[in-house]
């Protein structure tokens, strides 16, 4: 088998593509869950590839087609469908206090806004994201994609003065629930974060999500199993000593019989 570069540090579905690196194919999962439902949480631990599905599951709704090729979804999505894409993340910035989050998601929602030429003029945030949502909806024809990374962070991030934590949780909670009043313009919903909070707290206004963290169809959908190491990286594995290698990295289980 030829080898191909190691996507480590990766997190473009474009980029791993356009490069030939090597990829495990997830597809068939956004497939199933396209099909099967609308709004969706999954929680996973940090570096295990939640960022990578969320943009994934980008390109595949924008239609970018010639990157899907050869993978499980291509001969089964309709791709004559664009839909316009909101990705919001938490991931990068000092979102300790409200103030940095709010700045993070205006700047965030200006971006949607010059990409799509679509324009909000509500100064708050809430407001500003419904309505682009329902702007982008009536502009394209089509419903919108809303894909929101590390959820919990600005929450995580201020545990240390509970006060912060509390008002960083009440500010996204008011956010969040933008997604459920927005429903009519939507088209699929996926959240990732490392915790689950309470829905009687941060998800009170979106208690129409569906929970997959555990749900053993789903154990996979991140990380790489040991069949995914025989097939897909059986180049890289030459020599080494496997053994060692799940003692390493073969703890990780949710509900299914595939370690990850």
């Amino acid at each position: 088998m030829t080898r191909r570069p190691l996507p480590i540090g990766v997190q473009t579905f474009r980029e791993i593509r356009v490069r030939d690196c090597y990829y495990v194919d997830k597809t068939h999962y956004i497939r199933r869950l396209a099909e099967e439902g609308k709004h969706y949480f999954l929680s996973r631990p940090r570096r295990f590839g939640k960022s990578l599905f969320l943009d994934t599951c980008k390109e595949l709704f924008e239609g970018t087609e010639p990157l899907f090729e050869g993978l499980a979804i291509h001969d089964g999505w309709d791709w004559s469908v664009r839909h316009p894409v909101v990705r919001l993340s938490f991931a990068a910035g000092n979102l300790r206090d409200t103030a940095g989050l709010q700045a993070s998601l205006m700047a965030q929602l200006d971006a949607v806004q010059r990409r799509t030429g679509v324009v909000s003029s509500y100064p708050t945030v809430p407001e500003r994201f419904g309505h682009l949502l329902e702007q982008l909806h009536g502009a394209s024809g089509e419903r919108v994609a809303v894909l929101v990374d590390e959820y919990d962070k600005p929450i995580l991030d201020a545990l240390d003065r509970p006060e912060a934590a509390r008002v960083n949780r009440d500010f996204l909670q008011g956010v969040y629930a933008v997604i459920k009043d927005s429903d009519a313009h939507i088209r699929f919903t996926f959240l990732t974060g490392v915790s689950k909070f309470s829905r009687v707290s941060l998800f009170s206004g979106l208690n129409n999500l569906n929970d997959i963290t555990l749900d053993p169809r789903y154990s996979a959908i991140c990380g790489y199993t040991e069949a995914d190491l025989d097939t897909v990286f059986a180049p890289e594995l030459a020599g080494l000593d496997r053994d060692r290698i799940r003692d390493w990295y073969n703890g990780y289980a949710w509900r299914g019989v595939d370690k990850v």
